[in-house]
């Protein structure tokens, strides 16, 4: 990819069964000090926590990205783990549920403690024993058992098949910490951390700034093509439009995630035209669905959901709200992620339909407008939000079907509405933990799901996503995951709105931007350089 606002798709990840260390990765490869000059960033995210064990967000695992090491890791481009702590990881059986993985040797933390298969032991027993409601214990459910027969080899044996495991072990799940250094039983909370990562965390102010040192004892895939990264944070009111102006000013070399809507339109229209900014757009799996409460006396009606599938404006919320940086979505398999169709499309069209809405209103017996009120909050999702759940009211309005108003409310309100059954309809975003199609269906369709809207989602929970668990030839999901989607296309628990892009704006001198920004979620502090201005 190339500066000024060219679409990078990476390439789909396949098999998962086996995967080993390629030539020439290793201490050559990605120990040292790094070259370049250090880099200044900044975000609006917030990084909720330093220990791994506890932080389950965007902001955290930037952090745990490059500070920790996993046994598996994201290369640049790519949907498929392959080694980082690990020489080799493979399943030891056909049914998914033995996994090996053998250590590099010579591994150290940036204490100049030895790694070892007992300290990645130690970091997974203790992120599940803590639990921490806040953190990912959610995606090792299917560990049962951890052994380590000898320190370089430790073998994870599953309750139940999950073909997705390298997935979740090569996210920031899968950090391994030093188990001199951590308490087993409970969080550390003095915002120190001891990874083996290309990085090492040398101090953090909460809320406000981290900065990141060069690990010269690493020894993985990473080539690092700075001296240092330095992680600003410009959280709460205002902070789009200070984290602009200090890019602007030169305060800071790039800003990630945070950037207004409007400015990164501003910024693509101005591409090429001699600006000191550049704009750099990747793929990116985050989506956001409208929610509907199926035991809502409303919602919970067929004919109504249908209705406004039938009747939502996908183009109009990308265009009008989103200002062309999101994409219409049609499925809740986002586009670029195996497995994904064009359910949505193929049922409801592309086009608002308003006699066929009428149709089936009719045909139900709803001779009157529907009353319904669509909950949304400012926070999480974006600033976006609230406008574009605005637009899809008068999209409804002006049907003359429906009389629909907004109710705009604060996180924590939301959060409890939402677990409540209070709301009929609700907004829900979700930004993947690791590009699979698991990801987007089973939190959304399982046992204590995050959607909680009372769907009862029968063949798939009870067949589907068990089948597709277990299935380590990820493509060999695709027949799987197509009818789940048909499923809930027909059914309506949801309407897929958008899928995201992802965004960086960086002064012209900075380069490398185009390896941070894909499906993975990955953002790779290593692979950021700082030449002259």
């Amino acid at each position: 990819m190339k500066k000024a606002v060219q679409r990078f798709a990476p390439p789909l990840g396949a098999a998962m069964a086996t995967v080993l260390l390629a030539a020439g990765c290793g201490s050559d490869s990605g120990s040292g000090a790094g070259s370049g000059d250090a880099v200044v960033m900044g975000m609006t995210d917030e990084v909720s926590a330093i220990d791994p064990a506890a932080g389950y967000d965007v902001g955290s695992w930037l952090v745990f990205n490059n500070v920790f090491q996993s046994l598996l890791s994201f290369p640049k481009g790519s949907t498929e783990p392959e080694p980082e702590a690990a020489e080799e990881c493979t399943f030891e059986d056909a049914d998914s549920r033995v996994y090996t993985c053998k250590l590099q040797d010579g591994l150290k933390f940036s204490n100049g403690s030895k790694l070892t298969s007992e300290d990645v032991k130690f970091s997974f027993e203790r992120t599940i024993g803590i639990d921490d409601p806040a953190g990912p214990a959610v995606m090792l459910d299917s560990v049962g058992s951890i052994e380590t027969p000898d320190e370089l080899t430790v073998t994870f044996r599953l309750d139940y098949p999950d073909a997705t495991f390298p997935m979740k072990i090569a996210s920031g799940a899968g950090s391994i910490v030093d188990s001199e250094s951590y308490p087993k039983d409970k969080l550390r909370d003095d915002g120190k951390a001891v990874g083996s990562g290309p990085y090492k965390l040398d101090s953090y102010q909460e809320g406000k700034e981290a900065k990141f040192s060069v690990s010269s004892g690493y020894k993985g895939t990473a080539k690092v093509q700075n001296s240092g990264m330095t992680l600003k944070l410009y959280g709460g009111t205002g902070g789009d439009e200070k984290l602009k102006a200090d890019l602007e000013s030169g305060d800071i070399d790039l800003a990630y995630r945070g950037l207004a809507m409007k400015d990164i339109a501003e910024l693509q229209d101005q591409a090429g035209a001699g600006q000191k900014i550049q704009l750099v757009e990747g793929t990116s799996a985050e989506v956001q669905h409208l929610v509907f409460n199926m035991d809502d006396p409303v919602a919970g009606d067929p004919a109504v959901r249908k209705a406004f599938a039938y009747l939502i404006d996908r183009n109009a919320l990308v265009r009008e709200v989103y200002e062309g940086t999101a994409e219409e979505l049609y499925s809740i398999v986002p586009a670029g992620i195996t497995g994904h169709n064009t359910a949505f499309y193929d049922t409801y069209g592309d086009r608002p339909d308003p006699s066929r809405a009428e149709q089936v209103l009719r045909e139900a017996g709803i001779d009157e407008k529907v009353r319904v009120t669509l909950f949304a909050t400012p926070e999480r999702y974006g600033p976006g939000t609230v406008p574009s759940f605005e637009l899809i009211a008068k999209q409804l309005n002006d049907s003359g079907l429906f009389q629909a108003d907004v109710e705009s409310v604060p996180l924590d309100e939301f959060e409890k509405g939402v677990e409540k059954g209070s709301y009929g309809v609700y907004v829900k975003g979700w930004v993947p933990d690791y590009p699979d199609p698991d990801n987007f269906t089973a939190p959304f369709f399982g046992e204590g799901n995050v959607l909680a809207n009372n769907y009862n989602p029968g063949r798939i929970t009870s067949e589907l996503i068990p089948a597709t668990a277990a299935q380590s030839e990820r493509t060999a999901t695709v027949d799987d995951y197509g009818e789940l989607q048909d499923i809930v296309a027909d059914q309506l628990p949801v309407i897929p709105l958008w899928q995201g892009k992802q965004y960086a704006a960086a002064r012209e001198n900075i380069l490398g931007l185009e390896w941070t920004l894909d499906a993975s979620t990955v953002f790779r502090f290593w692979e950021i350089s700082k030449g002259s201005e």
